[in-house]
């Protein structure tokens, strides 16, 4: 298994402090948020793993290297460089596919979920089930009240089952979902998700562990007192 950490946005609601730091390098209990994902992908198994850039990307190669400090090898996606703009979180997943396997993990840099486990399991039955995408969910936070999907009595993604829940940023998903999509194109996820969706393919699951989403500087400095 590979892994897609998803590093490229700007941060607006992290500014001012997203104006000098990338958010996944913002700190939270002395380690990087992206450390976090990558200490546990490590643990999970998983040696090869792909950080797409776009914003402040030289401070990534600088921050991480290689890869070889926390047991893996990671390689950059330049959407920066290459672009000269972000592509958004589908665009991106289509750029650093050919840096990928058939089936890989996608999470964002700027999530806290540190009991996040990235199970090898959780993998094998994806494979096995030829679902399209799963999706992990969470609780619906204030400022998405309405949630994005439901979960279905058979595991899947639904429209119309409530709750409705919040993605998570945590996925395991098919390089095939997005061949489709010429490189360097800008792309949201939403579109891909609501195919596989339309496609009875697309699996999801309850995470019911810590979970954080830090997108301004007052919910980052309540994070960093609630770690320590």
């Amino acid at each position: 298994m590979k892994a897609l950490i998803l590093a490229a946005g700007r941060g607006e609601r992290m500014r001012p402090l997203s104006d000098h730091t990338p958010k996944p390098l913002l700190d939270v209990g002395g380690k990087k948020l992206v450390e976090w994902h990558l200490e546990a992908l490590a643990r999970a198994g998983v040696r090869e793993v792909v950080v797409n850039t776009a914003w402040l990307e030289d401070q990534f190669p600088a921050a991480l290297g290689d890869g070889s400090r926390y047991g893996l090898r990671i390689t950059y996606s330049f959407e920066g460089r290459d672009h000269g703009q972000a592509l958004e979180t589908a665009g991106g997943i289509a750029k650093a596919l050919p840096l990928l396997g058939d089936v890989f993990w996608v999470v964002s840099g700027d999530i806290y979920a540190p009991d996040f486990a990235f199970a090898q399991a959780d993998a094998d039955a994806f494979i096995a089930s030829g679902a399209l995408g799963q999706l992990w969910f969470v609780p619906n936070e204030p400022y998405h009240p309405g949630g994005d999907f439901g979960i279905d009595a058979r595991g899947h993604a639904s429209r119309g089952a409530e709750p409705r829940l919040t993605y998570a940023n945590f996925a395991l998903f098919r390089a095939e979902l997005f061949r489709d999509i010429v490189p360097g194109t800008k792309l949201a996820m939403r579109p891909k998700l609501e195919e596989a969706l339309d496609a009875d393919a697309l699996r999801a699951v309850m995470w019911g562990r810590p979970w954080f989403n830090i997108g301004t500087p007052e919910q980052l400095a309540a994070l960093q007192r609630r770690v320590g």
